[in-house]
């Protein structure tokens, strides 16, 4: 016989989905099977979509060596920080990116990403530990792509990353601000407003008619700041706002609209001897934020400065832009 008392951490989710967060190994066929005949809720049978409160008492009627060859034992990772906190308090951590780092870990890379990064600072701050938080892991509510620099919010706690996710879909609750370099003499506000699918086979965003159907909508809002000249090109510094988070958004739809990234070789911009695009995630503007973990972050604004090479461009091309940026 097993007991758990729920955490702060661990509660606020149905019974089966923590059993299954408990019980790594475990397929979904057994936690039912357990929940029907093995497991007690503050000493009475339970359903599966019972929602735990901290506090809680769990009972389960199974074998200490079975339920330890069911669960999934978190590993030690070891990642060298490579990010700036932006800010930070007992809910959010938000931090700015650096160059080439990937949010999130993929097939080729499974330990040095920005997520166990955070992980690992954490620990290190006795903030997180996963041998206790069993059923949570700080995670990202938002993602920028590998070569995107800037700010990534991380939630601390369960609570903290449902309000996060939820103001984040809001869209006007939080203002999601990049700044780019684009090919071309913008000098209007744009407000684009389009529709995409996923061209998979070449990791690219195909834009179409706004409303097509089956293709998810994609809203972005950009405001011309400055304008430069390299040779007998044209550039602008442009501040985006990103209403909708689609993959490549920005890319794909300022390009459409015939002011491609500089440096974006895969929608169009002109490289200039750049391999990768100029775009940074730079500010979010929380608004009034409703009661909750997270309300105190109303009318705040974080900002994280552009890194070293992506100044030197907008110097190069633009001058001074202190009074704009």
């Amino acid at each position: 016989m097993i007991k758990i008392v729920i955490t702060e951490n661990q509660g606020n989710q149905r019974l089966d989905r923590f059993l299954k967060k408990y019980f790594g190994k475990a397929p979904l066929s057994l936690i039912y099977k357990m929940i029907r005949k093995d497991v007690k809720l503050n000493g009475k049978r339970a359903k599966e979509d019972t929602v735990l409160k901290e506090g809680d008492e769990l009972t389960l009627y199974i074998a200490e060596e079975e339920a330890e060859a069911l669960k999934t034992r978190p590993r030690a990772v070891k990642a060298k920080k490579q990010f700036k906190v932006a800010y930070e308090d007992e809910n959010l951590l938000i931090v700015s990116k650096p160059f080439g780092l990937l949010t999130h870990g993929d097939s080729h890379e499974k330990k040095n990403h920005l997520a166990n990064q955070v992980i690992d600072y954490l620990i290190g701050k006795g903030e997180y530990e996963p041998s206790r938080d069993t059923t949570f892991t700080p995670s990202p509510a938002n993602r920028i792509d590998r070569n995107t620099t800037g700010l990534v919010i991380f939630a601390k706690d369960p609570q903290s990353l449902r309000e996060i996710n939820a103001l984040l879909r809001a869209k006007a609750v939080i203002g999601k601000y990049y700044l780019t370099v684009v090919c071309g003499n913008l000098r209007e506000n744009l407000s684009l407003k389009d529709s995409m699918v996923k061209d998979q086979e070449n990791n690219r965003t195909l834009v179409l008619e706004a409303g097509t159907e089956g293709a998810r909508l994609m809203e972005t809002q950009v405001h011309p700041l400055a304008h430069g000249r390299e040779g007998n090109r044209a550039y602008t510094l442009a501040e985006v706002r990103i209403l909708t988070g689609r993959t490549h958004q920005i890319r794909a739809q300022l390009a459409k609209a015939g002011f491609p990234l500089y440096g974006d070789h895969k929608y169009g911009g002109d490289t200039s001897g750049r391999s990768t695009q100029l775009l940074h995630s730079w500010k979010l503007s929380f608004g009034e934020i409703p009661e909750g973990r997270l309300s105190g972050m109303s009318g705040k604004v974080v900002t994280a400065d552009p890194p070293e090479d992506f100044m030197k461009t907008i110097t190069r091309i633009f001058g001074k832009v202190d009074k704009v940026l």
